[in-house]
């Protein structure tokens, strides 16, 4: 039996060759994939506050890759690479990287010239970020981990309430957040 998943609203739906990408095959259902990705990010937040991040080390390709797949490398074998396929949001695959490379450079212009005000900063790339949907998958938990470390690692401000705890079920706080982005 392979990976079934329920998806809920906003969440982009797997292909079935990057389902094939699953490095647990004991891994069936929703609930016990959510529970290993947790994991996965987990250490890759201990990897964010174990280290000082410069902005010229953050807005990078390598960096953006390099997160997602500290983020989800121990459960995706696709994990750090840009997706391949078309999905419901996001831009042509194959313009990923320079609309990722636009992205990092306009960031880096709006923090140089206080074009607005840290917090906006932060929740633009998140915003942004998510609208290229570099990955198959994890493109809203990567996209508030680097708005986190935008407003930590660059302003020295705490880190934003995104209601992690009820991002992941469908309710009313869920619909408010998609319906932000």
């Amino acid at each position: 039996m392979g990976l079934e998943i329920d998806y809920i609203d906003g969440q982009t739906p797997l292909d079935e060759d990057e389902k094939e990408g699953l490095l647990i095959k004991a891994i069936t259902t929703r609930g016990e994939l959510d529970e290993f990705e947790q994991q996965n990010i987990e250490k890759a937040i201990e990897w964010t506050l174990k280290n000082n991040f410069k902005k010229e080390n953050i807005f990078t390709e390598k960096f953006v890759r390099e997160l997602h797949k500290r983020m989800y490398g121990n459960v995706w074998k696709w994990a750090g690479e840009f997706r391949k396929t078309e999905k419901s949001i996001g831009i042509d695959p194959v313009k990923i990287g320079v609309a990722l490379k636009q992205l990092n450079d306009d960031v880096l212009f709006w923090i140089e010239n206080k074009t607005c005000s840290d917090e906006e900063i932060a929740i633009r790339y998140k915003h942004s970020i998510v609208k290229i949907h570099c990955f198959a998958n994890g493109n809203g938990r990567h996209s508030r981990l680097m708005a986190d470390l935008i407003i930590s690692k660059i302003y020295s401000k705490p880190v934003f309430d995104w209601g992690q705890s009820t991002l992941s079920i469908s309710n009313e706080h869920r619909k408010r957040y998609i319906k932000a982005l």
